[in-house]
């Protein structure tokens, strides 16, 4: 156990996570100034000693990404200088993640950039959810604590009655997720097999798989434009699925993914809070991660192992 004293702030990418997080774990949220220049200019300030403190600073790089992103490097930066003992970057949701490779020519890497940041900046530790690519983790030389949102989403799943159940991945990249879903809640597996035409638009080429008359769960960890979702549904509707149902880590939703929602191609999406969302009465479910984080803040404050938070309760 440690003595350190914990603190917790939050930036303004998603200050109801952070206070539904410190909520969870009996420990009030760090009071900090969170502002803007006129000329668009980020200010932070810490309110509060932090000397000697295990500083914890939560912010989504959700949209406006960039603002979000110097808005945390500010804030490290100023903790840094009021002398904490050990600061984290808690970022449930980390941006440019799905750039993490030179996959075309003259194209940069910028999830490692990102990451080169953010040392740069002086965060000591980072805790994070559902990284696009697990290998990001190497692109830091600090410790990388990386939680899941499976048990969540698994704990949801088990209270819902849902009969000759089969997984599906959107896209090749997610097999592995969607098999881990697969294995946990006994269902069959299959895969979509998608061309995308543009950053925007993609078409659904073929599945493998059954899926006539059966209940399909679309398992990924991002969306924003909703496209492969339902070129997805699209093409298992076809082939005679009864109902479709997608989960998804992260939904960063622009108002084109809640146009193609509209359609009723997929019956629930189920989510998390990891970036603020709004539902418009939609078909949207979202569930808190909020006790998940909050445990493993107060088992990186009190040097503890975060391995049981990856235990799947009543599976």
């Amino acid at each position: 156990m440690t003595d350190t004293k914990l603190k917790i702030f939050s930036g303004s990418s998603n200050r109801a996570l952070a206070e539904e997080i410190c909520q969870s774990i009996g420990v009030p949220l760090g009071d900090a100034t969170v502002s803007c220049f006129p000329d668009g200019e980020s200010f932070v300030k810490i309110n509060e000693n932090i000397r000697g403190a295990d500083a914890y600073f939560i912010q989504s790089t959700c949209p406006p990404t960039n603002h979000h992103l110097m808005e945390l490097l500010i804030m490290i930066d100023a903790a840094k200088r009021a002398s904490a003992q050990r600061i984290t970057a808690v970022i449930p949701f980390y941006g440019y993640a799905r750039q993490d490779r030179k996959d075309q020519p003259r194209v940069p890497i910028t999830a490692k950039l990102v990451a080169n940041l953010l040392m740069s900046a002086g965060a000591h530790r980072v805790l994070t959810m559902d990284l696009h690519s697990q290998q990001i983790q190497g692109f830091f030389d600090i410790p990388v604590d990386h939680l899941f949102a499976s048990p969540v989403f698994f704990q949801y799943l088990a209270t819902q009655r849902i009969n000759n159940l089969v997984v599906f991945s959107p896209d090749i990249g997610g097999m592995k997720m969607a098999s881990a879903y697969a294995d946990v809640l006994g269902a069959s597996l299959g895969l979509v097999a998608k061309k995308r035409t543009s950053s925007s638009t993609v078409k659904a080429m073929s599945i493998v798989g059954e899926v006539d008359g059966c209940d399909v769960l679309l398992v990924d960890d991002i969306t924003e434009t909703a496209g492969t979702l339902t070129a997805a549904a699209t093409i298992l509707k076809a082939h005679g699925a009864k109902s479709i149902r997608a989960a998804v880590s992260h939904c960063v939703l622009n108002e084109m993914a809640y146009e193609r929602l509209k359609g009723g191609l997929i019956d629930e999406l189920i989510t998390t809070n990891s970036v603020p969302i709004e539902t418009r009465g939609l078909p949207i479910t979202v569930l808190s991660i909020a006790p998940l984080l909050g445990e493993a803040i107060l088992r990186i404050n009190t040097n503890e192992s975060v391995t049981s938070l990856f235990k799947i309760k009543g599976f």
